[in-house]
């Protein structure tokens, strides 16, 4: 498959690993896991917040880099994956927990959708410049809160001006600066392989 092939707006940066033969599945599944595997080890780089049962983690991080990297289908199976085995008792959800409907179940959920709608947006470019990073990056952390934050609410009786305060604002700073990592990476890979081209 040639640069000018993959670089154009309909790949994401996976598709370079993808030959054109039977191997595909194997390699398919290969970044589904390792998306996954990703995630959880990212999630295990958690600090708390005092007052919010929700910690800052690198999970966020994983899930957007994931989703633009392998696009909405990988996306979604490696961050289904992730939940799946989670719920199943591996113990790779922040802080080395496992299970589901605990408070911070609903990121995880946001996360699936997240990665899912970054995936799609980068199949559109929507990772190839700094600016539609940024664009993309920001829709995905919106998800993830907008799935997470009611969730915090109804599973441990907060309010939603409460869980807002909890488990939303004094996660923005690290956000922007997940983002900005983002901003600087995907826009980066993207270069190098015109130029490898």
């Amino acid at each position: 498959m040639s640069t000018a092939a993959t670089t154009r707006p309909g790949a994401v940066l996976a598709d370079l690993l993808l030959p054109a033969s039977r191997t595909r599945y194997a390699v398919d599944a290969a970044l589904v896991v390792g998306g996954a595997a990703l995630t959880g080890i990212a999630a295990q780089i958690a600090v708390p917040i005092p007052g919010s049962p929700v910690p800052v983690t690198g999970q966020t991080f994983a899930v957007l880099l994931t989703g633009a990297a392998l696009g909405a289908r990988r996306g979604f199976l490696a961050l289904a994956l992730y939940a799946l085995v989670g719920m199943a008792g591996m113990p790779w959800f922040q802080n080395g927990t496992s299970g589901a409907g605990g408070a911070t179940f609903g990121y995880i959920l946001g996360m699936l959708l997240a990665a899912t709608v970054i995936g799609a947006l980068a199949r559109r470019g929507g990772d190839r410049s700094v600016l539609r990073t940024a664009g993309t990056m920001v829709l995905g952390s919106a998800i993830v809160y907008a799935v997470g934050v009611p969730y915090l609410a109804l599973s441990t009786g907060m309010s939603l001006t409460a869980a807002v305060a909890a488990g939303l604002t004094p996660f923005l700073i690290g956000d922007a600066l997940k983002a900005a990592l983002a901003m600087g990476a995907l826009p980066a890979a993207w270069k190098l392989v015109g130029r490898r081209g």
